[in-house]
């Protein structure tokens, strides 16, 4: 693993280059950690044409897990990004790819450093204020269950509301976090104002969006965010929720690579 520093606030971040080809950076969500392009088939699938740059969200992963929920605000995530992507490709924009919070995360660096982003591909995510996302999301008082039972008390919950276990990669990321700095993280995402719909409505960058059919949180989000963005698509994966969207790498590989390999033969940034 790699590591940068992000000059805001000196939180260090891990992240992981593979392959050869055009920067493609990679942000995964919550709980998560880079491995999770791997067990889902992504890196095999991109590796020969772009130069993968995975990175682990600050509090995931093997990068450094404040506990103060002030540590994980939007722009300090956006810093950690730019400050990788400086590290990797300072003269050259990259593609970037992000699912659920890391779609939030990737749109942010869109809007706020469109000459650092070639495309992006935003799954699961949303635009909008974050309140109470997190309960809607996993279950009522997920947070809560975070801090008094740790990751297995709260993968009981998210399992027990959906009806079904977690898939086991996901369930495997999630038990390598630190449940103290997970709370802390959702805790501030919970106070984010979102992004501005001008902001999105001014975006010219080529944008993929992908969501599951039965991802009822933020199927609507995507579609809000598609009719906003000029240049953009959205992808709905049939049969799938929030949690296995991503997982169902073969419809989103399916969009998701020949949108890149346009975008990267137009030279459109």
């Amino acid at each position: 693993m790699l590591n940068v520093t992000n000059p805001v606030d000196g939180t260090r971040i891990a992240y992981q280059v593979i392959g050869d080809g055009p920067p493609l950076l990679m942000v995964h969500g919550t709980a998560l950690s880079h491995v999770i392009w791997r067990g889902f088939g992504y890196v095999k699938a991109l590796q020969d044409h772009y130069r993968l740059i995975l990175v682990d969200v600050r509090g995931h992963g093997r990068s450094e897990k404040p506990h103060h929920p002030d540590s994980y605000a939007m722009d300090l995530v956006v810093g950690d990004l730019l400050a990788v992507l400086e590290t990797e490709s300072p003269s050259e924009p990259a593609h970037a790819l992000g699912y659920s919070f890391g779609a939030r995360a990737v749109l942010s660096l869109a809007v706020g450093h469109p000459e650092r982003v070639r495309s992006v591909s935003a799954g699961g995510g949303s635009s909008r204020p974050m309140a109470g996302a997190f309960d809607a999301l996993f279950f009522p008082g997920c947070i809560d269950a975070l801090e008094t039972q740790g990751i297995d008390g709260f993968l009981a919950g998210w399992a027990a509301r959906r009806g079904s276990p977690v898939d086991s990669q996901t369930a495997l990321a999630f038990r390598s976090n630190d449940p103290i700095a997970l709370a802390a993280y959702m805790r501030r995402s919970d106070v984010e104002p979102g992004i501005d719909d001008a902001a999105l409505s001014a975006m010219q960058i080529p944008t993929l969006l992908f969501v599951g059919s039965r991802d009822k949180q933020r199927i609507a989000d995507s579609r809000h965010a598609a009719a906003l963005i000029p240049n953009s698509s959205l992808t709905v994966v049939e049969g799938t929720d929030h949690a296995t969207a991503a997982a169902a790498s073969g419809p989103v590989l399916a969009a998701l690579i020949p949108f890149l390999d346009d975008v990267s033969r137009s030279g459109t940034s």
